[in-house]
């Protein structure tokens, strides 16, 4: 029967480095803290984002109900918000007429 020879490990005895250098864990720091913040800077975005769409979405419902007001009293609420002229639908295929 035929020996097989078994490879024998190298053992390296150099010691390993406890800890990364001084200049390497600043670095890693930084970079870190600058995710961080940005996270937070993100977060904090968000938030304001969702604030904005709580009140645009009340400017909305406000402008709403003054539409139902400006229908209830006038019959509708197309308005030139330039001038405040009514545009009164035209009604049997009439056209407005100026005199």
């Amino acid at each position: 029967m035929a020996k097989t020879k078994k490879k024998q490990e190298k053992v390296d005895l150099t010691p390993k480095q406890d800890k990364v250098t001084p200049q390497q864990l600043e670095r890693i720091q930084g970079t870190v803290d600058k995710i961080n913040q940005t996270q937070m800077n993100l977060g904090q975005m968000e938030v304001r984002k969702h604030q904005a769409l709580h009140y645009l979405a009340g400017v909305n419902d406000e402008l709403t109900m003054i539409q139902n007001q400006l229908q209830d009293e006038y019959g509708t609420y197309d308005v030139n918000i330039q001038d405040g002229t009514i545009n009164y639908p035209k009604e049997n295929g009439e056209t407005d007429k100026k005199d």
